[in-house]
């Protein structure tokens, strides 16, 4: 089970996943975070409360990263812990991503 978060801010919009980025959630997680690409011009994604992330999960990453990239926006993921910077590590996905 996952929840998501969105929060306002004066200059972008933030994204706050809790749980695990997987097969399972990876759609919702996906369906809200281009909802917030197509609504904001920036997109900051939060990830303080994420346990884990999947292939899934990184698939919906590139693709967002992608879309922002063809429109002119910007998304940037924050707060990353060790395991899922270990994932992004891996993965190669650090030179792909914003990361702060």
């Amino acid at each position: 089970m996952m929840q998501i978060t969105l929060e306002q801010t004066d200059d972008e919009l933030v994204v706050l996943p809790k749980g695990r980025i997987d097969t399972s959630t990876a759609d919702e997680f996906g369906e809200k975070l281009m909802a917030a690409i197509e609504e904001a011009d920036c997109v900051r994604i939060d990830f303080e409360e994420v346990a884990y992330i999947s292939s899934a999960g990184l698939r919906v990453l590139l693709n967002a990263q992608k879309t922002v990239n063809r429109n002119g926006k910007e998304l940037i993921c924050c707060n990353i812990n060790e395991i899922v910077e270990s994932v992004l590590v891996s993965t190669g996905f650090t030179n792909i991503l914003t990361i702060e």
